[in-house]
């Protein structure tokens, strides 16, 4: 369920929202939409691929965080702040309504304990709104760049299907798939002309952090390995029987 609001000085002095990361609060997302703008912060880390909405068709640029249905790999180091955590995901119960700021009321962050002021006593925003209304406004503008670079993608036939398979030590696979990436030989038959103007808009720096992230596939890989092998010494070591 949910309760979308506006967010008000008045009514809402009092609100506590945790901003943390938590599986419980839906961060445990295999595949997290980003903007064009996070990519310099995204390819140190995370595969950055395109999707499409299961309602529009339309494609969008993503981090691949995990291979199962409500797997995170990079969960535990969110938690500890060590790498970055996309903007959608930072900004939790907040949503955009027009030119103002809306809350999820029945978002399990919002008053839950631990949780962020949102007002001072004289209703003014507390630091941790203050960054949330920063990352709306980084979001509205980055949507709208990530719309036309993918736009001009589809027109110069640059996107293309890619499933991603990987083999894991306890002799599964995991295949991901209804992702896309970057023909790399449509992109090398492209004119001069169309590569200086790719250049020119900054897309072809865009193009390069896609391309260069898909290196963190087979990294990913290792993590999921090293989840399953604690797995398994948890199990052993909860069935070992008591000596003496």
């Amino acid at each position: 369920m949910t309760q979308i609001v506006p967010l008000d000085t008045e009514v809402h002095r009092s609100l506590t929202v945790d901003g943390r990361t938590s599986a419980a609060y839906g961060d445990n997302q295999r595949f997290a939409p980003v903007i064009v703008g996070e990519f310099p912060l995204l390819v140190v880390h995370y595969p950055i691929l395109f999707s499409k909405n299961a309602q529009t068709g339309r494609f969008y640029c993503g981090a691949m965080l995990g291979f199962d249905e409500g797997e995170n790999l990079f969960l535990d180091e969110w938690t500890h702040g060590e790498i970055y955590r996309p903007l959608n995901l930072q900004r939790g119960p907040f949503h955009a309504s027009g030119l103002d700021l809306a809350i999820d009321l029945d978002n399990p962050r919002v008053g839950a304990a631990g949780g962020e002021p949102l007002f001072t006593e004289q209703g003014k925003p507390t630091r941790y709104l203050q960054s949330i209304i920063w990352s709306f406004q980084i979001l509205k503008r980055g949507r709208e760049m990530t719309g036309s670079f993918i736009s001009r993608l589809l027109e110069l036939e640059l996107i293309e299907p890619v499933d991603i398979e990987v083999r894991l030590d306890d002799g599964t696979a995991r295949r991901c798939i209804d992702l896309y990436t970057i023909d790399q030989q449509a992109l090398e038959s492209l004119p001069d002309a169309v590569v200086v103007e790719l250049f020119r808009r900054r897309y072809m720096c865009l193009i390069n952090y896609m391309i260069a992230s898909l290196r963190h596939i087979p990294l990913m890989a290792n993590k999921k390995d090293a989840r399953l092998l604690q797995a398994t010494e948890r199990l052993a070591g909860a069935r070992m029987p008591a000596v003496g």
